[in-house]
């Protein structure tokens, strides 16, 4: 998969290099933790069930997600840690990244339905890709989040 700029590739946690380990984990805790003062433990015990979807411009991680098949996360496929630094925000990097990551779901998890934890202050950005937010907010790692969906 290309976006104009940068490489993509799609890997499983076995695929992963130790230096693309390194990086999506760094990655992560700058934004998740740090950036969002948020301590919790971002290595949750499902990165190994997930397929990573990397994004780099040069050597450098500019982009990051990782997506699941269904009863992983939830009981349908699903969508997580979507993660893009300051320094390439605003370029629609974030939403080419979703987007061929929505695609892949649909396709290779035979997908007709694809659940997203959202950080509610980001339901906007999600609801511009056809995700529909479901309940009512709720309290993750103290940040306010909305279960949204995705339905073919």
């Amino acid at each position: 998969m290309m976006i104009k700029g940068y490489q993509v590739h799609w890997k499983s946690f076995n695929e992963l290099s130790k230096e693309e380990l390194y990086q999506l984990l760094r990655l992560r805790q700058e934004v998740f933790i740090l950036e969002q003062d948020c301590p919790y433990i971002d290595a949750d015990n499902t990165d190994q069930s997930a397929m990573h979807l990397l994004c780099f411009e040069g050597n450098d991680l500019v982009g990051y997600l990782r997506a699941f098949p269904e009863k992983v996360k939830y009981e349908h496929p699903s969508i997580g840690r979507v993660v893009v630094p300051i320094s390439h925000r605003s370029k629609g990097l974030g939403v080419a990244l979703m987007r061929e990551s929505m695609d892949y779901v649909l396709k290779q998890f035979k997908a007709k339905k694809i659940i997203i934890s959202a950080q509610f202050r980001l339901k906007g950005f999600y609801e511009n890709l056809g995700f529909i937010a479901v309940g009512e907010i709720y309290l993750e790692d103290n940040i306010d989040h909305i279960e949204m969906h995705y339905e073919v």
